[in-house]
């Protein structure tokens, strides 16, 4: 019933499209987001919780009563999904019982196969889930959302000892505006989890720091006709500037483990501007600082080759590395890691390449680590997760609410 019940609620949410855009300028940034929160916040009112509602700014917040004596804490997942591949009109296929052999996408008869994702041997047996392949899933973050959303409920209807739990949803996160509008105070607790990782066991404590940069080439527009010795065509300025990006160290496709990158992932524009957006990421926040000068350089060099170029580089704050922020509050790893032990999985502590919404609310003086609940190949066309996994993050949230019973403030 339970694991029945939590599909059902992961299948409604990622039917929803609720993808955040770069370009808008509202908050949230799509209006399926705001869709996403009222649901919930039914479904939580429907669940008995009057202390629940969305606030101007589509953030959903409840809190589930308990033992003043103990600590509060927060449990938070964001329900935007990202931007980076179509995310509109999710058709999502459940695999039961998983033999270990191809998976196919149905509506783009593309392939998932363990021989490209060897990890996927992994979970013969389990209940997969998959989008059609013409989408993304939507398990970030939605997993999280409906492992939230599962937990409130199992207290709600078996209630355990626990201090007062709050539960918040955020916006825009994936554009890194998540937490722009959380008020910590109003929120009052020790410390905070997010639901938004990856395969059982997985206890994020650091993150990249992040920043995003954009890169503008102005050029000299002319009719092609009359342009000898006179245009300067941006889109070239804006290939010759990606030519010159280190491909085989300081890239995704070429990083691992700790090792930073630089990702242009958004090219727009034509001949008289074109512009180029990129992310720039470390897990030293000083390393950032590096990767600015190397792009500043490039523009410069740009500049000087092709006179009357202009070459623009702007950069944007998104997140700091959670890891140091965590001192503040160590029982927040801590209980995390024997709250994994008593549901039965194993605790694996991680630096996560990416960042949540407790990076910066773990910057912002609230340490927030980050639990798995089975997502994968997050932001791909590829994006699957597992039912079982998003269940053992469950019974990992109720022995967490248990254990922090036992604290005081």
């Amino acid at each position: 019933m339970s694991l029945t019940r939590l599909l059902d609620r992961f299948l409604a949410y990622v039917k929803i499209d609720s993808q955040a855009d770069f370009r808008a300028k509202t908050y949230p940034s799509s209006p399926g987001q705001l869709l996403v929160g009222q649901l919930l916040l039914q479904e939580l009112h429907a669940m008995g919780l009057e202390e629940a509602y969305q606030d101007k700014n589509g953030l959903v917040y409840a809190l589930i009563p308990g033992n003043p004596k103990a600590p509060a804490i927060a449990l938070v997942a964001h329900v935007d999904t990202s931007p980076e591949s179509p995310g509109g009109g999710v058709l999502p296929q459940v695999i039961s019982r998983y033999d270990g052999t191809d998976i196919v996408l149905q509506g783009s008869k593309k392939v998932l196969s363990p021989s490209r994702y060897p990890e996927l041997s992994a979970y013969c047996g389990k209940t997969l889930i998959t989008s059609d392949g013409t989408t993304l899933l939507g398990a970030d973050d939605k997993a999280g959302v409906a492992v939230i959303m599962e937990a409130a409920q199992r207290l709600l209807e078996q209630p355990l000892n626990h201090g007062p739990v709050m539960l918040l949803f955020t916006c825009d996160e994936e554009i890194g505006h998540g937490v722009d509008h959380v008020d910590i105070e109003q929120l009052a607790v020790a410390c905070a989890y997010t639901l938004d990782g990856g395969p059982s066991g997985e206890l994020d404590i650091a993150t990249f720091s992040a920043d995003r940069a954009e890169v503008t080439f102005t050029g000299i527009n002319l009719h092609p006709s009359i342009g000898k010795g006179k245009m300067i065509n941006a889109v070239r300025l804006g290939g010759i500037f990606l030519d010159r990006l280190p491909r085989h160290i300081l890239s995704p496709e070429t990083t691992e483990g700790r090792e930073g990158f630089i990702h242009p992932y958004e090219i727009q524009g034509g001949v008289a501007q074109t512009r180029i957006s990129l992310l720039l990421r470390d897990f030293q926040a000083s390393a950032l600082d590096q990767q600015e000068a190397m792009l500043q350089t490039l523009a410069r060099e740009i500049e000087t080759e092709f006179p009357g170029a202009k070459v623009e580089v702007t950069r944007h704050i998104q997140y700091r590395n959670m890891a140091e922020g965590m001192a503040r509050e160590p029982r927040a790893v801590t209980l995390a890691e024997q709250a994994m032990k008593n549901a039965g999985v194993v605790p694996n502590l991680t630096w996560v390449r990416g960042g949540t919404d407790g990076s910066r609310l773990t910057e912002r003086g609230l340490p927030t680590p980050n639990i798995f609940c089975g997502e994968h190949n997050a932001h791909s066309l590829d994006e699957w997760c597992c039912l079982e996994e998003m269940e053992e993050s469950v019974l990992t949230v109720l022995e967490l609410v248990k254990l922090w019973a036992k604290e005081r403030r």
